[in-house]
């Protein structure tokens, strides 16, 4: 996975951009739909791939330029609709320097947009100024009823990302992940998009992918209601290659450092993260619980599963004590949830994390990869929905879930301890620990409800890892054949 600059997508998402809805490719409309758009991936998907090539101006229009040049608010798509549909368009960049098309589609016809400078308020000498006429488009994003703040933004490959409800961004979704984990990922990007203003709150959105490996269709059904985003997305793929690692559902996300990990931040903050679990739903009701961490090295984790209901990427730790953060508010981010429509079959819910020393790099991301091949030749569907507003604990309906952990020396033996506390334990409850180690040896575990905290179970392990190596600890509370918690899972020494 690529280090994405996260300085310059938030610079992107406050650039000055706007289109007047008048302005229009000369071109006439044509017929779209759906299956027209299917058709069109496969299509190009039988002939060589090509290259977008970048704008030679983009490169100039870095964070200051984009910061700068300022959208003219009464030119907004849709603006002058009731809801929230205005739509407005990011500018090409350094960061983003590939231009895609971009449509409006209406009563089945889609009529081109034509890029223009004069959609900025730009100071003399901006660089985005002299992209010149008919640069094109870096990507979109879509604006709530106030104009205060955007609830959806699709920009730069197949990345694309909504907020919390308390409208502050975090991690992003992509359309795809290829070999991500291996060492020699690629990344297929939205060449086009068509845009279906379908309510007061909600745009469809078409887009077709294209890529070194595969092609596709993609339609993204969005809405914003009360608790936050949802999409229902669509997807035909068509291999132009085999994969050795097809990622569907993928999401992006950054993790420096919480409490269990703080000696690897260097910041004043207690803690800087995005997201701080992987969630995973099985499908015989196991909820699985995965805490993130900072690795020194790539680490892969790889949970097998067959028709999982859901997996997701959470920021449960929601306090803002243990973040401080004022400015960009931690404890405000988004979690994201995927759930597939249809029945996945055999495969894996796979967590990629590796290392970073600063919260502008995403470095974690997780995707659900089917055991089945990848064959050129063979269409590929997906069907799922994605909650950007997922609850606190999507897999754990009716479980404990984990709450907060800590680390520290287990004795003067060299030994390692590891705290984990549950929140939602019944009082009166006797749950008993259950535990596990690869990579090591268990010394010792203890577990007590705390006193003056409702529900709050807390756990001790102390083991001993195999000489400098690292170990792998499952967890579970149960009592007999009830289970009473997570399913937690958490590497030592990565």
């Amino acid at each position: 996975m690529t280090k994405i600059d996260r300085r310059a997508m938030i610079a992107a998402s406050g650039a000055a951009l706007l289109l007047p809805t008048a302005l229009r490719a000369q071109t006439r409309a044509e017929p779209f739909s759906w299956e027209r758009l299917v058709a069109q991936a496969q299509r190009l998907a039988r002939a060589p791939y090509k290259e977008t090539p970048a704008h030679p101006g983009a490169a100039k229009v870095d964070y200051d330029a984009l910061h700068a040049a300022r959208f003219r608010d009464d030119r907004t798509l849709w603006g002058d609709l009731p809801g929230d549909t205005g739509v407005r368009f990011f500018p090409l960049s350094n960061s983003a320097p590939q231009p895609v098309q971009i449509a409006i589609v209406e009563k089945g016809q889609a009529t081109p947009l034509r890029y223009d400078p004069a959609m900025f308020d730009a100071p003399a000498g901006n660089a985005v100024a002299a992209l010149g006429p008919n640069a094109g488009f870096a990507g979109f994003r879509i604006m709530n009823a106030k104009r205060d703040g955007d609830w959806l933004s699709f920009l730069g490959a197949s990345y694309f990302r909504a907020p919390s409800p308390q409208k502050q961004f975090g991690l992003s979704a992509r359309a795809i992940a290829i070999n991500t984990s291996l060492g020699k990922e690629e990344f297929p990007r939205f060449t086009h998009f068509w845009l279906e203003r379908t309510g007061n709150s909600s745009v469809t959105i078409y887009a077709l992918l294209d890529g070194l490996s595969i092609a596709g269709a993609y339609r993204f059904v969005s809405r914003l209601g009360a608790d936050g985003v949802q999409q229902d997305v669509t997807a035909a793929l068509f291999p132009r290659k085999p994969i050795e690692e097809l990622g569907l559902m993928p999401m992006t996300s950054m993790f420096w450092y919480d409490q269990a990990n703080r000696t690897q931040g260097t910041d004043w903050r207690p803690e800087i993260h995005d997201s701080d679990l992987l969630s995973i739903a099985s499908a015989d009701g196991t909820a699985h619980a995965r805490p993130l961490v900072n690795p020194s090295a790539p680490l892969v984790s790889a949970f097998a599963e067959r028709d999982p209901k859901g997996f997701g990427l959470l920021q449960r730790d929601r306090d803002f004590d243990h973040y401080q953060d004022d400015g960009v508010y931690y404890d405000r981010r988004p979690s994201l949830w995927a759930a597939s429509t249809k029945a996945l079959g055999q495969g894996e819910v796979r967590l990629y994390a590796f290392p970073t020393d600063s919260e502008y790099t995403d470095n974690v991301a997780a995707y659900w990869t089917p055991a089945a091949k990848v064959t050129p030749g063979r269409r590929i569907d997906a069907s799922y929905r994605l909650d950007w507003s997922a609850a606190n604990a999507p897999a754990s309906k009716g479980l404990a879930i984990v709450e907060n952990i800590w680390r520290g020396r287990g004795g003067e033996d060299g030994s390692d301890r590891l705290v984990i506390d549950f929140a939602g334990v019944a009082e009166g409850s006797k749950p008993n620990i259950w535990s596990d180690i690869k990579g090591g040896t268990m010394l010792k575990t203890a577990g007590y409800p705390v006193l003056g905290k409702p529900g709050l179970y807390r756990t001790v392990l102390d083991l001993r890892r195999n000489g400098a190596g690292s170990a792998d600890i499952r967890l579970q509370l149960r009592a007999g054949n009830r289970v009473f918690s997570e399913y937690v899972h958490y590497p030592i020494g990565v």
